[in-house]
Order: C-alpha cells, then structure tokens, then sequence
C-alpha cells in the first residue's frame, strides 16, 4: 500500500482548511484533501458575509453580547469574546490572501447588518461572499505549492493504538481512497487537521451541498474524540421555495435590508413570535415560520422586499435576484416563496479555539468542530468569522510547536480488502440514504418531542447495524462512506437531543417546553471499541 508523508494533514478545503494551510504553508509540506472539487464546500455558498467589529460606533462586547443572545446563552463567554476580537486579524488575513470585500464611494467598508446583530458588521462581496473568498483561497494556496488532493475521500483516522503501536493513542494520518482510481492509500502525517464541514445533508431538506456528510464528525467520533452539542442544527428560515430549485439560500442579508416575512396575503406574521420581527435571530424565525405553516395549511411563507427597488436590488443582490429570475420571480415585484431547510451544525468535535481536540496530533476546526462560539443557535455571519479565526489560532499553534515523530515514522499497516467484494445492488445504498434523510425530518427537525426521538434512536439503531454489515461485506465506495458517516451523526444528533431536558435555542421539545434554569454543553464521549485493530481491515466495528 501507498503511504504519502506530510508534516500538516488537512482534511477540507473550505474557508477554515484552506486558512491553516496557507498559514502552515511555509512550515512544512501540506496536503490538503477534498472529496470533490475544492470548491464542493459549504463555505463556496455562503451568501452573507463575515463578521468583524468595525463601524465606530459597534464594539467587541456588542458583538459579543448579540452572539451570547443568539446562542440563548449557551456560549461559552470567554471562547466568544476572543473569536470576535480575533476577527480583525482574520479580515486582514482574507485580504492579504487577495479577498476583495464590498467598499463605499468615500472607500469605507460597506458594512451590512442581519437577523440578531444590533449594528452594521459584516463584510461582504454582494450576495457571493463565500464563493469569492473560497476562489481567492484556492488561487492563493496554489501559489503557495501547497498539495490540493481533488476527489479523495478520508475513509478512518489511522490511531496508534489500534495499529498496535505502544503509549499514548495518537492520531497518525488517515486512510484514503482515491475517487479516480479506486486506490486506497494512507496519508501518514503527526498534525492532522479536521476542516470536513457539517452535517445538513442527514436531513432531507436542506441547503447544503451534497459534501455535507458529516465526515469529519464521524471520523474523530469513531477515533474516539468527545463531541458536543450534535442537537443544535441550525434550519435556515429562507430557503426558496419553487419545485425546480434545489438548495438555493435566500440570504439572511436580504431581511437585514429591511425584507419582511409576510403570508400569502401579503400580511406580515413575525411580530407575533418576536418583537424583533422578521430580524430575531435564526431559531426563532425558522419556529415561526414552521408554526405559521402548520397554522395555515400554507406549504411555504414569503419575503417582501419589494420597496427597494429594482435598481438597488440588482446592485446589492445581483446573485440572488437572476436566480430568482430564472425561476419567473422578480424580487422588485413579486414576493418571495421561502421555507426553512436544515444549514448549520452547530456542535460538532469538541475543540478549543485553536483547534485542541482530545485525541493527541488531531486538530479539528470550522462547522465540524464545536468550541462554544454558537451556543444553542449561531448568530448570522459568525460561521466564516469561526472559520477564518480558529484556522488561524490553530496554524498559529501548530507552527510554534508542532507534533513530530519521534524517531523514524510509525510503519502504517496496509489497508486489507479481505473477503470483501464489489457491491452488486446500489439501490441498498440509497435505500438507506433516504430512510435516514427522511426520519431525520419527520422525526428529529424543527420541532420534537421524546416519543419522536425515542422513535428515531430505534429505527438508527438498526439501520446502523445494516450500513456496518454492508461496510464489511462490500468494497468501500463513496458513496458507502458518506452514508456510513451520515448515519453515524444522525444517531449522534438524537442522543444528543434525547439528553437536553429543556427547549433551547435550536432544540425545541414539546415534552421540554421551557429553558432549565442550571445547563451546559451535551458531552458524547468518542468510540472505543471493544478490542483493538491490529491493522488496516477497515477499522474498529462500531
């Protein structure tokens, strides 16, 4: 078998992959993995921007103050103060990296405002933020000679101890297999760094790309990482809404330009749920707009921008308002169908802010990881400001002390097809796929209760068992990857939720209506298997 070394192991390249690799550029060789093209990634459809204190009149502790409120005061204090005070310098770094961001005629920073943030903060680039940042990026660490691997996918995390390798266990690189060539290799590497993104896809309405498996989180679980919070998945409440468009986000920026949710009579609803109207931060607005629908029978909710104009929308959302003209909606005159769809996971690995895991030589940071910037909910914009800062701090630790091997590097053992065989029937595969996305939905969405939960948990249970029969009697292919991965965060997501006796932020349990006065963080410890691998066959049957 083929092993490849390298000194920083990157498994993503969005936003918070591609900022520690050009950060550790110049420390060592980096390879940085991704399952598609580079630009497959949540970060490449962000629409809103990024957050970053910098009108005169805005400070660090509104921000701050605004994150902990969105978060319903779940955050960790600390870990939120010095995100949003580190965002400066990510900023600077994004336009080092040649990110052009939105500018006034006068040359100040055009500076826009959304749902939960009581000033003007984010930075944008119109209405295709993410897209321009994550083509700067590549651009960027191609420049740098950093090792951009397209269409190879992490199959397991390589751990010392289940190689049979004596001391601590250590994360020691990964196995992977090579989309192209069917070839399963191992990256063998003393850092490696989870940027794999979230997990919406377990749902089967969600905005995400089709990447959004919830590869790193199922990878550091199975390797025995802690995770936390898995419960809080963040539904978009804007999602448009139209039979021939798939996964398109109407950004939150358009109601922070003063949109208005409004029903099929053009009236408006969100005063009822919260004073702060179509403007209260993303849980609230997905419930309320989940509640209206099944009040009237509506299949989907509008937003009103109608009063702005043409000429500006065209400038401000150039993105958003040819899509929807593709589809026969003119944002200038017509309103906008939109539903919530499931969009951000906001627990995940838990991780420091520079990316310190639980697993020696394992960093993990951006959606997959968990640091407790979000809370129960994430505040609009903060998710590239995570990104951007924590792939910072953690390029920043690494470089000062990095994990080296001592001596000569570990011999990994080669991967063992065994008695495994190509797969016959793919149908099994999407089957499944399916099953999962859809009791996700039914069961485990916007609104829950215990019988639901315990109704999930069951059914994952058994299909857990199905997909892992399947992983050890077939060849491994993508596909049978991320399904192995889905469905291990969706079960992570149930037990998680089945553990918060309370309704919070993006938790909302009808057994549990109110918020428990004394809580904290839902801790999952990772896998460990009842005996240990010696060698490549597939990893520990969890």
């Amino acid at each position: 078998m083929k092993t490849v070394d390298c000194d920083y192991f990157v498994v993503g390249t969005g936003m918070a992959g591609l900022v520690a690799s050009l950060n550790l550029a110049s420390r060592g060789k980096v390879i940085a993995i991704s399952k598609g093209r580079l630009q497959d990634c949540n970060t490449n459809f962000a629409q809103g921007g990024i957050c970053c204190v910098a009108d005169p009149g805005d400070t660090f502790d509104k921000h701050a103050r605004d994150t902990m409120i969105a978060g319903a005061w779940l955050g960790r204090s600390d870990v939120v103060h010095k995100i949003c005070e580190e965002a400066p310098g990510a900023i600077r770094d994004l336009i080092g990296f040649g990110v052009r961001f939105a500018k006034n005629p006068d040359g100040s920073w055009d500076l826009a405002r959304e749902g939960g943030h009581s000033a003007r903060r984010i930075f944008h680039a119109g209405d295709i933020t993410g897209g321009r940042c994550e083509a700067a990026l590549v651009r960027r660490a191609r420049k740098a000679g950093i090792d951009l691997r397209e269409k190879t996918v992490a199959i397991d995390l390589i751990m010392s101890s289940r190689i049979g390798l004596p001391g601590e266990n250590r994360c020691l690189g990964a196995y992977v297999l090579d989309r192209q060539t069917d070839e399963v290799y191992a990256i063998r590497s003393p850092n490696t760094i989870l940027a794999a993104g979230g997990c919406s896809k377990v749902y089967l309405y969600t905005c995400n790309p089709d990447s959004a498996t919830g590869d790193g989180i199922a990878l550091a679980w199975r390797a025995g990482a802690k995770v936390e919070n898995m419960e809080f998945i963040q539904f978009h409440p804007t999602c448009l809404y139209h039979p021939e468009a798939k996964r398109f986000l109407i950004s939150e920026a358009v109601r922070g330009e003063g949109a208005e949710l409004v029903d099929r009579h053009g009236r408006k609803f969100m005063k009822k749920y919260d004073p702060r109207g179509s403007l209260a931060p993303r849980d609230i607005v997905a419930r309320s707009i989940d509640s209206e629908m099944k009040r009237t029978g509506d299949d989907c909710v509008y937003l009103d921008i109608r009063f702005r104009g043409r000429t500006y929308l065209m400038k401000r959302f150039p993105n958003i308002y040819q899509k929807c003209l593709e589809f026969g909606i003119d944002m200038a005159s017509d309103l906008i169908p939109v539903v919530p769809a499931a969009h951000y996971t906001c627990g995940g690995v838990k991780a420091l802010v520079d990316g310190t895991t639980s697993i020696p030589g394992l960093s993990a940071i951006g959606e997959c990881a968990s640091t407790g910037l979000h809370g129960a909910n994430r505040l609009a914009s903060n998710s590239l400001m995570e990104a951007a800062v924590c792939a910072r701090l953690a390029a920043k630790r690494l470089a000062a002390s990095p994990d080296r091997f001592r001596g000569r590097p570990p011999k990994i053992p080669a991967w063992k097809t065994g008695d495994a065989v190509p797969p016959d029937e793919a149908v099994l595969v999407s089957h499944m796929w399916d099953e999962i996305r859809r009791l996700m939905w039914d069961y485990v969405g916007i609104v829950r209760t215990n019988k639901r939960l315990a109704r999930a948990a069951h059914r994952l249970k058994t299909l857990r068992r199905e997909i892992r029969e399947y992983y050890f009697k077939y060849i491994v292919t993508p596909d049978t990857l991320e399904l192995r991965n889905l469905a291990v965060c969706a079960e992570l997501i149930v037990r998680s939720a089945q553990k918060r006796h309370e309704s919070r932020g993006l938790n909302c349990n009808l057994d549990y209506p109110r918020m428990a006065k004394k809580t904290g963080p839902t801790v999952i410890d990772g896998f460990k298997p009842a005996t240990q691998s010696r060698g490549g066959r597939r990893g520990a049957k969890e």
